[in-house]
This record gives structure tokens, C-alpha cells and sequence, in this order.
């Protein structure tokens, strides 16, 4: 049976903007918040056009925490997926503490896609903009794209394959390899 190469892609901060306070990203609080740059539309068309499955995938814990309602982060994940070509968002809607296997930096919502869509993982790569991200990928067997965005958070973990300041140039490095 015949497995396809994907790119999974944080969503805040890669999909769409991230919301930065004192150096620190975080989600969009509403709907009318999103903001999807107009490098990821193109640069998510490109890999689509290549073949590559595009999945999104996102820990929201401030669902858990009573912040976030999963509505609105469902929403957020509808209008997202009607402006860019992803296949599917995948949710960990954990906290820290509940210990599961979906919460990056556990590979779980990766594993779980790569089951459902019969996805190569050996030819696949993970995006992101916060070491969780890289070490789901790296966990999973990916080779992970760090997008350094000088956040004020510290890097803590294994250093991503490649580090970019911005998305524009991900097919050119996923294409190349």
C-alpha cells in the first residue's frame, strides 16, 4: 500500500500569526483575531502542489485550563483550513499535567494522523516555531524545520534539522531534500 510524504505545521505561529505579548506567542483568542500571512498561502500551495499532505497540528491546554472554549478553537481551526490547503488540524486539548500522548512533545497527534491518512513518516517533516514542535517532530522521525521568530522563551531541546526566520522559503527546503 502506497504511503504519501506529509508536512505537519504547528498552527499558531506557522499556519497563522501567533499572538505576541512580552516576547511570548500565544493563540488567538477569537475568530476575529486570525491572521494567516500571505507567505503560508503560497508556501502551503507550493508543497500541496508536490504532494505533500499538509496537516496541522496544535496543543490548545487553555481549553482545559477554562480560558479557551473548544468551540472557538474549532472554529478557528474551520476558518484556517478554508483559507489553506490542510487536510486536517489535529487537537491535543491537554494540559500539562494530564500526562497524555497527543500533547506536543509527545508525538501522539502526529502517529495518530500518520495512521489515518497512511502517511510516510520517513519522508515527512515537522514545522514550528517553539521547541515542542521540533521535539514532536523529532520524537515521530521526522526532520523538523525550527521557524526562529527570537521569541523570549527558551529553546529547551534537541536543535531542529533546519532553522529559518520565516516560512517563505519552506518549499525550497522541503523540495530540495
Amino acid at each position: 500500500m502506497e504511503k504519501f510524504p506529509a508536512v505537519f505545521l504547528d498552527r499558531d505561529g506557522i499556519l497563522n500569526r501567533a499572538v505576541v505579548r512580552d516576547g511570548k506567542p500565544y493563540p488567538p483568542a477569537k475568530l476575529e483575531d486570525v491572521e494567516i500571512p500571505p507567505d503560508t498561502v503560497t508556501a502551503l500551495k507550493q508543497l500541496q502542489a508536490a504532494g505533500y499532505i499538509l496537516i496541522g497540528i496544535t496543543n490548545q491546554p487553555d481549553v482545559a485550563r477554562g480560558a479557551q472554549s473548544r468551540e472557538v478553537v474549532e472554529s478557528i481551526n474551520g476558518m484556517i483550513q478554508s483559507s489553506l490547503p490542510v487536510l486536517e488540524i489535529f487537537v491535543c486539548y491537554h494540559d500539562n499535567n494530564d500526562h497524555c500522548d497527543c500533547r506536543k512533545p509527545r508525538p501522539g497527534l502526529i502517529l495518530q494522523a500518520a495512521e489515518k491518512y497512511e502517511l510516510d513518516l520517513s519522508q515527512s517533516w515537522m514545522v514550528g516555531d517553539r521547541w515542542k514542535d521540533i521535539a514532536a517532530g523529532h520524537n515521530a522521525g521526522l526532520k523538523t524545520i525550527f521557524v526562529d521568530y527570537s521569541y523570549t522563551e527558551p529553546y529547551e531541546g534537541i536543535p531542529a534539522d533546519i532553522t529559518v526566520k520565516d516560512i517563505l522559503f519552506l518549499p525550497d527546503i522541503i523540495l530540495r531534500k
